[in-house]
């Protein structure tokens, strides 16, 4: 596509054309520049679009100008939308037009199926595929800056050129690999929108806590969810508004007063004292006046390990070795997670016992623990043996 010039877009009426034209094709590349820094949104600054015909560059920050030709093409169900790591860009599209974009392919889920490792990166994806390269000259710019420099341009356009050719030579390696059926539910995955947002309520759940403590557990369940929705308001970055270790140590504080959250670490008096300050003071409070009933549970700590560190390594190698044997990912098989729970004997809802992955690795899994095959290396492979005797074990 390097003899396409790439046109930027300024106008509603340019974009409602080039959108048009798209809307024909069988697929269309789609990538995003934006700035996340010093807000909790992203603040969208470029869309990037490719066709058979068309390359271009949206400012989404002109003038006047309206970005709903461009949620009419990603609302048609009868084109693909190609993106590559496509989560922080359809959040954006999610935000804007209250719908993730239909029929989406992700060039970097679809690479680990096609066994290019985990989260293989944009640039090794195009050297391996295309033999092309990516110039990196210009992937911190701020795109929210203008003018941009055409060379600034250039660079944006050119995620979603090579895009063209990895996709079509990724469908065609999937095809003769008979893995499109794997390809297709890890997908749908990417079509929920319950993947995109954030419930506040369960916000809580990325910091690392210590306590076995009721009513500390349900303050800090309190606060992190008020420092979603109060960043949210705000629109500033979460750890700027309250850090992630500045949670649990307010929480033990327990503070009633603008004087006494003020004296919590990091928290200044004229925060404690603002609207910001104020709310989180009365979600304290609230969560102080929970009956003791509605109090969380906090799980006790275990004595021992939750699996045995044999196992689990076991497992792991297993994981490894069919992983490598089927070329594909290890980590889109199965999770950390998985393989715990694997190890625990915990089988009831664990995806790696589900579909391809199941008959790829689970199953062996469930069999490795019951002793029924065993482990051996092979000259430079690992290579799974039947344990006589066990098999109907």
């Amino acid at each position: 596509m390097s003899d396409i010039q790439t046109a930027f877009i300024t106008t509603t009426d340019e974009l409602a054309a080039l959108c048009a034209r798209l809307s024909t094709e069988e697929f269309v590349t789609v990538d995003t520049e934006f700035m996340r820094e010093r807000t909790y949104y992203p603040e969208l600054c470029l869309v990037q679009l490719a066709g058979t015909h068309d390359v271009a560059v949206v400012d989404a920050q002109a003038k006047g100008i309206d970005l709903a030709p461009l949620g009419v093409l990603l609302a048609k169900p009868d084109v693909v939308k190609v993106f590559h790591a496509c989560r922080q860009d359809v959040e954006i599209f999610l935000l804007m037009f209250d719908a993730v974009p239909l029929n989406i392919f992700d060039t970097q889920v679809a690479a680990m199926v096609a066994g290019f490792g985990d989260q293989v990166g944009y640039d090794a994806l195009v050297q391996a595929l295309t033999g092309g390269h990516i110039d990196k000259a210009h992937r911190f710019s701020d795109w929210s800056a203008r003018p941009l420099t055409k060379a600034q341009v250039d660079y944006a356009a050119a995620d979603v050129t090579h895009l063209r050719t990895v996709y079509e030579r990724l469908m065609a390696r999937l095809r003769v690999d008979g893995r499109m059926d794997w390809v297709g539910q890890e997908m749908a995955a990417l079509a929920d929108p319950d993947t995109y947002r954030v419930n506040p309520e369960r916000a809580w759940e990325r910091l690392k806590l210590r306590t076995g403590n009721k009513r500390q557990l349900a303050m800090i369940q309190a606060i992190a969810a008020w420092r979603e929705r109060e960043a949210q308001r705000i629109n500033i970055p979460r750890q700027r508004l309250v850090k992630d270790e500045q949670i649990p140590e307010i929480a033990a504080l327990a503070p009633e007063t603008a004087e006494a959250l003020a004296k919590a670490r990091g928290i200044t008096s004229g925060f404690a004292q603002g609207k910001s300050g104020q709310s989180l003071l009365a979600v304290i409070a609230a969560a102080k006046a929970l009956p003791e009933g509605d109090l969380p549970r906090a799980d006790k700590p275990r004595d021992t390990p939750r699996a045995s560190p044999a196992l689990v390594a076991l497992l792991k190698v297993l994981l490894n070795a069919v992983a490598e044997q089927n070329n594909v990912a290890p980590r889109l098989v199965a999770s950390s997670e998985d393989i715990e729970t694997l190890a625990l004997g915990e089988a009831e809802g664990n995806a790696a016992l589900e579909g391809w992955r199941g008959e790829m690795f689970g199953r062996d899994a469930l069999r490795l623990i019951r002793g029924e095959i065993a482990l051996s290396a092979q000259g430079k492979r690992v290579k799974i043996v039947e344990v006589a005797g066990r098999g109907d074990a």
